[in-house]
């Protein structure tokens, strides 16, 4: 008959194994930041190729895509390294299908490459195209986060992916800034859209404030300097500011691609410091369950039989036992004890992770509310989100409580208008 010790030790192996595979998935997350943000710039360097008509960044442009194919190698090494056949990988469902669905992004990338060369597509097609890849890999990350079962390593991830997400957006603003200087006129649409990119970017941030770790959050700060956010904030207002249709100065198409670049290198190195932060966790975890783990095994052999198991409904007077860290092969400590100190952490990790999936999960209301009103409306992206803003202004409501009431009224639309 298996003991207590026997399932014990089986519970911690199962905590082992969703640390390897939190591991592995966290060195992904690292190998995805170094494509997305490569994939960025080369998004700004086609949009000045193309609003140029072909004359200026060619040849940066390409170097470019060089880099980009050694760092999306590493990504699908990362891809491979995850166990997709075990029975533990259900919990991957959501996230296998991202990737999936990356991976025919990036099987596409050279058609889109080529368009950009050739100037089949304009600017805005192009960054639409680039888009839709980034967000693809973006969505990894946010999967990633989203099935993670510690919550350390959970509140670390939301941190990140907002974080990144942030960064997408400041690099969607590069790229529109760019095609509008670059093409020398101010279009109406390029400016809107340019303000709604600047919003977004405040909102993720505040979310990754709420969730980094105090380190992270003065490292944020430190490196934003003075004088990089002045010049951005200039060439902001002149982009702004112009009259719709009226002309932009072409020259500062290299200034302000230089100023957005310089903000979005800074943001790396907090993302850098964001994933190597994460990974560190991981390990440390790890090696603690480790050590958990060979301990049990210790107590184990030492012998079945030990004290403890009347205590089951409280009969015992002894003084309790002051808690100690991990499983430690004390032998006045019984099996009863180590199976309340475990039930009391995964509950305590259960309701951790239930707020720090919240977060998340109100996202997720928002994203679905915008996807309902850009197909019920015909309203873009941005148009969605400001439209969802605008009414919880007027009814001084959260955002996602309008989310949940605008979801709660596709159930009573015509199904042809959903």
């Amino acid at each position: 008959m298996k003991s207590a010790f026997s399932f014990l030790i089986a519970a911690k192996r199962g905590e082992i194994a969703g640390l390897e595979q939190l591991a592995l998935t966290s060195a992904l997350v690292n190998a995805t930041g170094r494509l997305i943000h490569a994939l960025q710039r080369e998004r700004g360097l086609s949009n000045l190729y193309l609003a140029s008509q072909g004359q200026r960044w060619a040849d940066e442009r390409l170097a470019q895509t060089t880099h980009c194919d050694a760092l999306q190698a590493e990504v699908r090494a990362a891809f491979d390294s995850l166990d997709t056949d075990s029975a533990r990988a259900g919990h991957g469902t959501r996230l296998f299908g991202r990737i999936a669905y990356v991976l025919q992004g990036l099987d596409a990338l050279p058609v889109l490459r080529q368009r950009v060369q050739t100037r089949q597509w304009n600017a805005a097609r192009a960054t639409d195209g680039y888009i839709r890849l980034i967000q693809g890999l973006l969505a990894v990350v946010f999967e990633a986060a989203d099935s993670a079962s510690d919550p350390g390593i959970s509140r670390r991830l939301v941190a990140l992916f907002n974080f990144m997400q942030g960064k997408e957006f400041a690099g969607q603003e590069r790229a529109t800034g760019s095609a509008l200087f670059a093409s020398g006129t101010a279009g109406p649409d390029g400016q809107q859209r340019l303000l709604h990119l600047i919003d977004s970017q405040e909102r993720c941030l505040q979310v990754f404030a709420d969730f980094a770790s105090e380190p992270l959050r003065e490292a944020w700060k430190a490196v934003q300097r003075h004088d990089t956010l002045a010049s951005l904030e200039r060439l902001r207002r002149i982009l702004a500011t112009s009259l719709p249709g009226g002309p932009l100065d072409t020259a500062l198409s290299q200034v302000w691609f230089d100023a957005c670049t310089a903000h979005m290198d800074a943001m790396k190195t907090v993302e850098d410091a964001l994933a190597a932060e994460l990974e560190a966790l991981c390990r440390d975890r790890l090696q603690a369950a480790q050590h958990e783990l060979e301990s049990l095994r210790q107590w184990e052999e030492a012998g079945p039989a030990l004290p403890g198991s009347s205590d089951f409904f409280g009969d015992s007077q002894a003084a309790p036992t002051p808690p100690v860290q991990g499983y430690g092969p004390q032998v006045d400590r019984s099996i009863l004890e180590l199976v309340h100190e475990q039930g009391q952490r995964l509950q305590q990790m259960g309701d951790e992770l239930d707020t720090v999936r919240a977060s998340l999960n109100e996202r997720k209301l928002v994203e679905r509310a915008k996807g309902l009103l850009m197909a019920h409306r015909q309203f873009s992206e941005h148009e969605a989100h400001a439209a969802l803003r605008q009414m919880a202004m007027n009814q001084n409501r959260r955002l996602v409580d309008v989310a949940q009431a605008v979801l709660a009224m596709a159930e009573i639309l015509p199904s042809g208008k959903r």
